[in-house]
């Protein structure tokens, strides 16, 4: 072709400011002979008399990893001790939103955010989103168990979405309650693999039944993973405290309301309600989440968008 070629590079993935356009046939075009520093001038010239400048930038497109989602009334106990360290795939793509599901190859990745999903057939109800305080796998912190207690993240939920429709808020196990993630909390033979800080978080040597969330088991070694009896392990338990009207709380005096039937024959594990499957998401990058409404997906991509500046000079 004979005429100007202006290619302007504004690609997905790449931070771009400003970019000049390029020319071809300089016999034909005695423009293109001037310097790219007399050429930036022109182009400048205008918004210098108007005593501005303008730049556009593309945000980079980020995204968020679904590796791990909580039915508590599939038939499977996703508690303490099953699924959370084994380094092992758990379920299909197919029902990875509808039961137990634990993506491998996401729990090794090494990732900065992580947001809690509580969706109802893939429709997000609620979310949190948290940031890590350093960046590693899923996996290598949940294998991290002795001496456990860990709080992974800091400064509270940077993102919190609630659907104004969202029932079963006042007892839930992430959303009712305020504070930080911690990881494998571990007391007496009790373990939880994600609590909030928010709520009630027992003392090493108490045995009192008394925490509660996601991936729970009431005889274990939490320290190891290992199950000491199938009894007691059990997928979600609601916010609450076991040992109201008891005066020195044990284990035998508490009753402990867990989210459906996932959970194990224990005399004071009690079925109640599902509030919804909870997923897990996870990222590098990511510090959003879409928001109610939303339909999950494998990956859910934080769509780039173009954002637009003016300085004045």
């Amino acid at each position: 072709s004979s005429g100007i070629n202006a290619e302007w590079p504004l690609r997905p993935g790449i931070q771009n400011s400003f970019a000049f356009p390029t020319f071809r046939n300089p016999l034909l075009y005695p423009l293109q002979t001037m310097t790219l520093g007399a050429l930036c001038l022109l182009t400048l010239l205008p918004l210098l008399q108007a005593s501005t400048i303008e730049r556009l930038e593309r945000v980079r497109p980020t995204t968020w990893h679904l590796g791990m989602n909580l039915n508590p009334a599939d038939g499977h106990i996703m508690s303490y001790t099953t699924g959370w360290t084994s380094d092992a795939f758990i379920g299909t793509y197919a029902d990875s939103l509808t039961k137990d599901y634990l993506n491998r190859a996401v729990w090794r990745l090494p990732v900065s955010y992580i947001a809690i999903v509580r969706h109802q057939q893939g429709e997000v109800d609620a979310v949190k989103v948290f940031r890590f305080k350093e960046q590693r796998t899923m996996l290598s912190r949940f294998q991290d168990m002795n001496p456990g207690r860990d709080v992974v993240t800091e400064g509270g939920p940077i993102q919190e979405s609630v659907s104004s429709n969202a029932q079963n808020l006042d007892d839930d196990p992430i959303f009712s309650v305020g504070g930080d993630l911690a990881f494998n909390w571990a007391y007496s033979d009790n373990g939880h693999r994600i609590v909030l800080t928010g709520g009630n978080l027992s003392p090493v040597g108490i045995n009192d039944d008394n925490t509660h969330g996601l991936g729970n088991h009431f005889a274990c070694d939490p320290l190891t993973g290992s199950a000491n009896s199938v009894n007691w392990g059990h997928e979600i338990s609601n916010i609450h405290d076991s040992c109201v009207g008891v005066t020195a709380c044990t284990y035998s005096d508490v009753t402990t309301v867990v989210q459906g039937t996932d959970h194990g024959a224990g005399y004071h594990l009690r079925s109640g309600p599902v509030y919804g499957n909870y997923a897990i998401y996870v990222s590098k990058d990511a510090t959003l989440f879409p928001g109610p409404g939303f339909n999950l997906e494998l990956e859910v991509n934080v769509e780039s968008e173009l954002r637009f500046f003016e300085y004045e000079l």
